[in-house]
């Protein structure tokens, strides 16, 4: 079962453009990861772009509670992490012969999953929605 809850108030016009800006510089570093040697998620977690955006997420985190951004910074910062267990997780698996290949699958399948996270935020942000945990 999802809990879903209203949120009451609306947020400051500036916090709603950092918003946006801490998407950009995500979608920044997925592009660069796209169009390097880099893998994708390789430069998402690690790209300057996305780490100086998580690091915005902490700062303005408290200016956005109880607003429907919120939920946006905690699925960046969520999506962040998660992005860097992966990482860990290929690492890992390249580290022996055998797993190469599955590690090239889990980079290419998390570099995947970080485009439709940062993307599918962002067009919720676009339209003023808020993020869920459990959608």
């Amino acid at each position: 079962m999802s809990e879903k809850t209203e949120v009451a108030a609306e947020p400051a016009p500036p916090l709603v453009t950092v918003t946006h800006l801490m998407y950009a510089l995500h979608a920044l570093s997925l592009l660069i990861g796209v169009t390097t040697a880099a893998t994708i998620v390789g430069a998402f977690v690690f790209g300057v772009p996305s780490i100086i955006a998580v690091v915005i997420n902490y700062v303005k985190r408290r200016e956005v509670r109880g607003t429907f951004l919120e939920s946006h910074f905690r699925w960046q910062i969520r999506t962040f992490w998660f992005a860097l267990v992966w990482c860990v997780i290929g690492t890992v698996l390249f580290a022996t012969f055998v797993g190469i290949p599955l590690a090239v699958a889990v980079f290419l399948a998390a570099g995947v999953w970080a485009i439709y996270r940062i993307a599918r935020g962002w067009l919720a942000l676009r339209d003023r929605k808020p993020m869920y945990a459990n959608t």
